[in-house]
């Protein structure tokens, strides 16, 4: 904690069982690394921002190329 903000770094787990973004399920287990940053007032969470790697999602559920694969 540095005065009144917090950063916390976390990983989100969970299956992709419906539709994302127009991407239809596909059953994968994935997971999403984030990093959260609350600005704590009174004791109490008054705003917060998530940085997360849609990038890495998009490419679990295989709608964006693995990094080193190229198409053919």
């Amino acid at each position: 904690m540095e005065d009144d903000r917090v950063a916390t770094r976390l990983t989100w787990y969970g299956t992709h069982q419906g539709p994302f973004q127009g991407i239809p399920p596909t059953g994968k287990q994935i997971a999403m690394a984030m990093i959260r940053i609350d600005h704590i007032v009174n004791g109490k969470v008054a705003e917060n921002w998530v940085s997360f790697d849609a990038l890495g999602l998009l490419q679990q559920l295989g709608a964006a190329p693995a990094p080193g694969v190229t198409s053919t």
